[in-house]
């Protein structure tokens, strides 16, 4: 019996350092059995997930059941009830993205360069899993399966953290994951589940050097914030979503007005949504494009420049420039040239994704060498910003820092790579 099983009874019968440790130790035996076996053998596991999690369909949707009667007696609201909410088709379809995950191409064992010394010896330098990931995240108890699928098809363990209001549900998710890994003989810890909501197991996780090997928060702001404060684990994750569009002077109008629209209000809650709309002084169409805006239902926000453009538009504060509203609401600024884009960008964005709307292609591969972001586009909506839409498949998060995976993060961004050297009895004079 792993320490998973016995102490989901008892789960406080250890500090959360020990506990996390054990976790952590029980997860890398695991990662160690997945590091030897073969592509077919981890995308065969992850199908009897899939399978098993549709055969423990009436179990799940009764764990979430007692998951939304705590949910709405602790008053929580329709949107973060509908993001815990199971029925039969969205556990179907969580089912449906494990075996998507399981089709994907295997980036574990891709050479990626090659060459030999002029003393003979052959190096190369080859994909590996990164160890044991811990994921720490909030109320979507999809999460449990997509994140320990993505682990899983990399070759890593993963150890998973979920927040309260999906307890129940997270359960009996990863228990119908286990049982369908030790079905085709691939150990339980592969997956791990934290038993316990004790809030000093995500310091003890975060702290856990030489055991985790990275952390992935998913979640809201203060989530990703305490995270990127505390841990002492490598961390890949984003804090804000604060994504520019610069309507360039030699932008084509219909262009501009469409692209604005969606990339605000297609979805307003992703990270990708736009959040601060610069204007060329020299584009115009600038009040049509605002003027679309809030007749799309967006609030405009701007400086005396853009609040002279449409008497609509509300009076921007400093701190708008610096905010991620997640909602109907927009900051608008007037920009004297590409070069004043640029640097407003650099003043205010969070690196996440930003993009310019041009027909002049100088200034566009101008914006693309010299904005420094994750994600940088040339007329395009920065509501593109996802995994699936860049053809990766899946995506464990967005990452916004500048070491070792940037952008959408799927398989490719869960591995590392080590130095292989064949030699043949080479002496280093």
């Amino acid at each position: 019996m792993n320490l998973q099983t016995s102490l989901s009874a008892d789960p406080a019968a250890v500090s959360p350092e020990a506990l996390v440790e054990q976790l952590a130790r029980d997860g890398r035996a695991a990662q160690r059995v997945l590091a030897r076996i073969s592509d077919a053998d981890k995308a065969g596991a992850l199908r009897a997930a899939a399978k098993a999690l549709r055969a423990a369909e009436s179990e799940i949707l009764a764990a979430n059941a007692q998951d939304i009667a705590a949910g709405e007696a602790k008053g929580l609201s329709a949107a973060l009830l509908d993001r815990l909410r199971l029925d039969a088709g969205r556990l179907a379809g969580i089912a449906d993205a494990v075996e998507q995950v399981a089709a994907l191409p295997d980036p574990v064992g891709e050479v990626i360069s090659a060459d030999e010394r002029p003393n003979g010896l052959k190096l190369s330098r080859v994909r590996v899993p990164i160890g044991l990931i811990g994921i720490i995240y909030e109320s979507r108890p999809n999460v449990t399966a997509d994140a320990a699928a993505l682990c899983l098809r990399s070759g890593n363990a993963v150890m998973l953290r979920g927040g309260t209001e999906a307890l129940h549900s997270n359960r009996a998710i990863r228990a119908a994951l286990a049982a369908g890994l030790e079905s085709v003989g691939i150990p339980a810890a592969a997956i791990q589940l934290v038993p316990t909501q004790d809030r000093a197991v995500v310091g003890a996780m975060l702290t856990a050097a030489g055991l985790i090997d990275m952390i992935v928060p998913r979640g809201g702001k203060s989530l990703v914030a305490r995270v990127q404060a505390d841990a002492r684990v490598p961390v890949l994750a984003h804090l804000d979503g604060i994504c520019h569009t610069y309507v360039h002077a030699a932008a084509d109008a219909d262009m501009a007005r469409k692209l604005t629209v969606n990339a605000k209000l297609r979805r307003t809650g992703i990270c990708g949504a736009m959040e601060t709309l610069l204007l060329d002084t020299q584009f115009p169409e600038s009040a049509s494009v605002v003027g679309g805006l809030i007749e799309a239902g967006c609030e405009v926000r701007g400086d005396a420049r853009a609040q002279a453009l449409d008497s609509r538009v509300l009076p921007a504060s400093g701190e708008d420039w610096d905010t991620e509203y997640l909602d109907a609401v927009l900051s608008v600024a007037v920009v004297d040239g590409l070069d004043c884009a640029i640097e407003h960008i650099a003043a205010h964005s969070s690196h996440h994704t930003d993009a310019i709307v041009t027909d002049d292609a100088e200034a566009a591969e101008r914006f693309l060498d010299e904005v420094d972001s994750a994600i940088v586009m040339v007329n395009a909506s920065s509501q593109f910003a996802d995994g699936g839409e860049f053809g990766l498949g899946a995506e464990i998060g967005i990452a916004t820092g500048r070491l070792h995976a940037r952008g959408p993060v799927a398989l490719e961004g869960l591995t590392t790579y080590k130095w292989q050297v064949r030699g043949s009895g080479q002496a280093r004079p």
